[in-house]
């Protein structure tokens, strides 16, 4: 009876443990279904700016981490550096009026108004100021402000300045990529990087490598600001594009700005010219009529022009020559003499269609799309008849941004092959396989050597570097302002290539509303009086920097085709 009388007691004791320990499995169920209720909270509803930041600093820093962009020789161009920002949480402040006082006394660029209305919020966490020096941070500190604390941070800085800003960009507080290079790097997926916790510091990730030469990048920045203030022009910029890879070697737009000032490049005169202004680009456009002319098979080289009159007559419309020689003139002339009514007659022999499908294939009649975000859709007739292909053979008519401009004309100029410019570096053989052959190789060889006859009696000497065996082209628009042209407001272009027998480089810079300077030019401010200048003075001075090697004597048999056809002047060219 008393052996009974344990085992129930005994079977009771366990009965009563297996319901407490259901109890408490219960208890820890809903406290582990709560929490995992508040993560997917956090999941999937809209972050308290605070409280995104607070938990961002318990994952270990407040910014995203971005790696280095480094030159193509490896020169650091951005780069991160640990910095401390401060914090409040306004509910653990006890005395608002004191912690205000306190802080804007060591903080003084704070406004005292803004951070009393930040501190008497009803939110958990606050910026008081971000992106502090050691020095700052050892006076709040020592102030010992309950609920006033610090937080690691990253900040973006760009050690050359002012050099490749337009290519750069720059970044926000937050070290979010917000224009240039650094937005696209965010594209790739860095902000998934950082969000996910993969990347601690820069170290973590392989540096983005450019195409850009930091060396040339200075020299071209330099020549276009002595050339901005030389002959007082609005704006200038300029561009090296590596014509057999498309890669863009330098690229520079006045006025710029400092990426490590980002606010400055708000003002909307310092917008990248080359990529996000469009403009009728003048004569230059020649070259994509020359090039279309002899790739149609409807003329040749030795095709000739009348011109004799000096005004083509279309319509109500008049064509007049700038500098008209009042004869027939061969192929090569309409480009030396810039002859309108030459370039015109080429174009309507191609016809409106094949004329609109040409510059389609050239990519001039789309947005370009590069590494860079920011881009500029080019601005077409609305309805496109025979006088917008007169006025746009020879530079009128037409708006366009330069890079894409220059992108065509590089096609010109390397055999035929259309490249998207990049500003990664790559290598011949990758951006052949990228490339798209638009012209034959016959007509790249004519047009080589018609800009380079260009350089030797026509508008290009300016730039014709001695040893560089250079070619170009000259662009002068009259810029429309009200609906209306205005010949003393002028955009200037040049564009030139060397050397012309092998072409590695284009080099192109253009001049917003530049000014005669009476002591050089008289009363012209046409493209070969300055941008041409700015051109050859940047030749100079780069082409030892790129390795280009000069040539003491012309290079032999340099157009062989051209020998065979008896071209215009093609002797005088010819290094046999």
């Amino acid at each position: 009876m008393l052996r009974g009388g344990v085992v129930a007691m005994f079977r009771l004791s366990v009965e009563r443990s297996a319901a407490r320990v259901g109890l408490v499995g219960l208890v820890f169920g809903a406290v582990f279904l709560a929490l995992m209720g508040r993560l997917v909270s956090f999941a999937l509803l809209p972050d308290d700016p605070g409280t995104a930041s607070a938990r961002r600093a318990e994952a270990g820093g407040t910014t995203q981490v971005r790696p280095d962009i480094i030159d193509r020789n490896g020169e650091i161009l951005a780069t991160d550096i640990r910095t401390v920002s401060v914090f409040a949480e306004p509910k653990n402040i006890y005395d608002k009026d004191e912690a205000v006082e306190l802080l804007t006394a060591v903080l003084p660029e704070i406004n005292a108004r803004d951070l009393r209305e930040k501190l008497s919020t009803k939110k958990g966490f606050v910026w008081v100021k971000r992106e502090i020096t050691p020095r700052q941070q050892a006076e709040v500190h020592r102030l010992g402000i309950p609920g006033v604390g610090f937080l690691a941070d990253h900040k973006r800085v760009y050690p050359n300045g002012t050099a490749a800003a337009h290519i750069l960009g720059v970044t926000n507080l937050d070290n979010v990529g917000i224009a240039g290079i650094e937005k696209y790097i965010d594209r790739q997926g860095l902000r998934d990087l950082n969000s996910l916790g993969f990347v601690e510091k820069s170290a973590d990730m392989a540096p983005v490598q450019l195409s850009i030469d930091l060396r040339a990048q200075h020299a071209v920045r330099d020549e276009l600001a002595w050339g901005m203030e030389h002959y007082r022009a609005k704006a200038a910029a300029g561009l090296i594009l590596d014509v057999t890879t498309g890669e863009v070697i330098a690229l520079a737009s006045l006025p710029d700005f400092d990426p490590n000032e980002p606010k400055d490049a708000l003002d909307p005169d310092r917008i990248n010219r080359m990529n996000v202004g469009v403009y009728e680009m003048g004569s230059t456009f020649k070259a994509m009529t020359l090039a279309m002319a002899l790739d149609s098979g409807k003329f040749n080289v030795n095709s000739t022009f009348d011109t004799r009159g000096g005004v083509l007559h279309w319509g109500r419309q008049k064509i007049h020559e700038y500098h008209g020689t009042n004869r027939v003139i061969t192929m090569p002339e309409v480009f030396t003499h810039s002859s309108n009514i030459g370039s015109a007659k080429m174009a309507l022999g191609i016809g409106v269609p094949g004329h609109k499908a040409f510059l389609k294939k050239m990519g001039l009649l789309d947005r370009l799309r590069t590494e860079l975000p920011e881009s500029a859709e080019p601005i077409i007739p609305p309805r496109w008849t025979e006088i917008n292909t007169i006025t746009i053979a020879f530079g009128h008519g037409l708006a366009v941004a330069p890079l894409q401009a220059s992108a065509a004309v590089a096609a010109i100029a390397n055999g035929g092959f259309l490249m998207t410019p990049t500003f990664l570096k790559r290598g011949e053989a990758e951006a052949r396989e990228k490339a798209t052959q638009v012209l034959s190789p016959q007509t790249s060889e004519a047009m080589r050597y018609i800009m380079r006859l260009n350089a030797t009696e026509g508008s290009a000497k300016k730039a014709a570097i001695p040893y560089y065996y250079v070619g170009g082209k000259t662009g002068t628009a009259e810029k429309v302002i009200r609906g209306r042209y205005v010949k003393n407001r002028l955009f200037t272009t040049f564009m030139a290539a060397a050397p012309m027998d092998k072409p590695k480089y284009l080099f192109v810079t253009i001049m917003d509303e530049p000014q005669a300077v009476a002591a050089e030019s008289g009363s012209y401010a046409t493209a070969a009086w300055n941008s041409g200048v700015v051109t050859g003075r940047v030749i100079a001075r780069v082409a030892p920097i790129l390795g280009l090697p000069p040539q003491f004597e012309p290079p032999v048999k340099p157009f062989p085709l051209m020998v065979k056809l008896g071209a215009y002047h093609v002797n005088q060219l010819d290094g046999r």
